[in-house]
């Protein structure tokens, strides 16, 4: 496995753990589930920017706005993916919503999130590759 995967899956783990938070939160509060996943997903991505950016992917240069729409339009796409896993798992399916949210988190995570975030957010120039 390479540095970057495993670094962005820790990284993962620790906004994770503000994602799950919030989704407790709201769905012990009454909130649909499906909006509760969407808002923790994107309380998490706050923490995951800072992270994948120094620790991850080891980006040192300066964080710029361009950047910033990348990170949000993946971070929301991301929240989208969650917000419908977590309908078809935990609503459709009848998987209990924190078991569901480990398994679409780590489904969306390898299959979307670390691969947009390595080629549309973090990718190096090609003169540092």
């Amino acid at each position: 496995m390479k540095y970057g995967f495993l670094a962005a899956g820790c990284g993962g783990a620790v906004g994770s753990l503000l994602d799950v938070a919030v989704l407790v939160r709201l769905v012990e509060h009454g909130a649909p589930v499906a909006v509760a996943a969407f808002c923790g997903a994107v309380a998490g991505a706050v923490t995951n920017f800072a992270l994948n950016k120094y620790v991850a992917f080891r980006d040192r240069s300066p964080i710029h706005g361009r950047q910033l729409a990348r990170f949000g339009l993946v971070a929301v796409a991301t929240a989208m993916l969650m917000a419908i896993a977590m309908q078809l798992v935990a609503v459709r399916l009848g998987v209990p919503y924190l078991v569901a949210k480990l398994v679409c988190a780590a489904a969306v995570f390898a299959v979307w999130t670390y691969p947009a975030q390595r080629r549309l957010v973090f990718r190096r120039p090609a003169h540092a590759v």
